[in-house]
């Protein structure tokens, strides 16, 4: 089950019931999200690390459930850690 915030819960419930509406603009608004979101994630530099296989092998697991490469969910943890966004689940 995925953890949802109070804002996130608001938009899934305004989207099942047929709440929302597209804006008048959508189509530019969805060119500018992909390419925010495309350099968000674009990859600028490479590292090398050492994890413990049973590391690996549990964050691997975690991205296939996300449903994204271990390496997208390793930069998006980290990411989330420097934003100071990093949700810890339990």
């Amino acid at each position: 089950m995925i953890n949802l915030d109070p804002e996130e819960i608001e938009i899934l419930e305004a989207f099942d019931s047929d709440r929302l509406t597209r804006t008048a603009n959508w189509q530019e608004e969805l060119e500018q999200h992909k390419q925010i979101a495309s350099a968000t994630f674009a990859q600028n530099s490479t590292i090398n690390i050492s994890v413990s296989e049973k590391d690996l092998r549990s964050l691997q697991k975690r991205a296939l459930a996300e449903g994204i490469p271990y390496p997208l969910f390793i930069s998006s943890i980290l990411h989330k850690f420097i934003e100071g966004k990093l949700v810890e689940i339990s």
